[in-house]
């Protein structure tokens, strides 16, 4: 019992791993562009596309999701041109907007669909075996999966805070208004926006495909745990979202043996309600 305690929460970890990734975008867009994109579990789907793409045809792994990110943000940035840019304009309520980005995820998982087709695929690498560390069996993706997230995450932690466009994107997050006046360009900063959060939310969708397959509707089971993640770790606040992801993932997984797993996404729902009750503003403060 004690042994499948453990390996559940290794897989815990690499499942609020790749939440923690995809949730940090989502955070990002929501604490600085004030936008609650559902669309952007498809995003996530869209990315493990794209690398899936590059590695059939016989493109290195590690290529393949670069290209997928890069695939990612342009798609990303096409849909703040033609979507959220003149919607901001137009001064959209957030309703309209939640409205039209539940549209774009229709559309991009019905795209994929009808490129790639509903069935499960698989990247083009040989079978690892798994590594014995302390008497568990870890398979190599999902060590791999972590590695990658702790590199992405430091990657941002050091932009957040010792770049000139890391402390723009907060003070835009603290109040858009003022940092205009202070001669901040915020249209930069929503574009670094997209692509730091199509980025790493492709990079997320990429690592998923590793441990897992890659399906049309992985992102879309995924946007619960997103929002939760971001909600409980403080709107705005990529680190809480982090801290989040990971409280969710380890929960979703270690619940399994008892509620069945058709009923994991429920349990990590249910911890963010229980925090929420007693900590209304989430476990961290809110923006950047």
């Amino acid at each position: 019992m004690e042994a499948q305690l453990a390996q559940l929460i290794v897989n815990g970890i690499a499942v609020g791993s790749i939440i923690a990734l995809a949730a940090v975008g989502l955070t990002l867009t929501y604490g600085i562009l004030r936008l609650a994109n559902f669309a952007h579990g498809d995003f996530m789907t869209l990315g493990a596309y794209l690398t899936l793409l590059a590695n059939t045809i016989g493109v290195n792994i590690w290529l393949s999701i670069i290209l997928g990110a890069i695939g990612t943000v342009a798609g990303m940035l096409l849909s703040e041109k033609l979507l959220w840019s003149p919607m901001r304009d137009r001064r959209a309520t957030s309703t309209t907007l939640i409205i039209i980005s539940i549209g774009l995820a229709l559309f991009i998982r019905n795209g994929i669909i009808l490129i790639w087709g509903g069935s499960n695929r698989d990247y083009n690498l040989p079978v690892s075996p798994a590594i014995p560390i302390l008497g568990l069996r870890v398979p190599q993706n999902q060590l791999l999966v972590m590695f990658l997230a702790v590199l992405a995450i430091l990657a941002l932690h050091l932009l957040l805070q010792n770049t000139k466009i890391g402390k723009a994107m907060r003070a835009v997050a603290d109040n858009i208004d003022l940092a205009r006046v202070s001669g901040i360009n915020v249209d930069r900063v929503v574009i670094w926006t997209w692509v730091i959060a199509g980025s790493l939310t492709a990079v997320g969708g990429s690592m998923y495909g590793l441990i897992t397959a890659v399906r049309p509707n992985m992102g879309w089971f995924l946007i619960l745990p997103m929002f939760a993640s971001v909600i409980l770790g403080g709107i705005g606040n990529p680190y809480g979202a982090i801290a989040a992801a990971l409280v969710i993932g380890i929960t979703q997984e270690v619940s399994t043996p008892w509620l069945g797993s058709q009923y994991k996404q429920g349990v990590g729902l249910f911890i963010m309600i229980l925090v929420l009750l007693l900590r209304p503003k989430g476990l961290f403060k809110g923006t950047i």
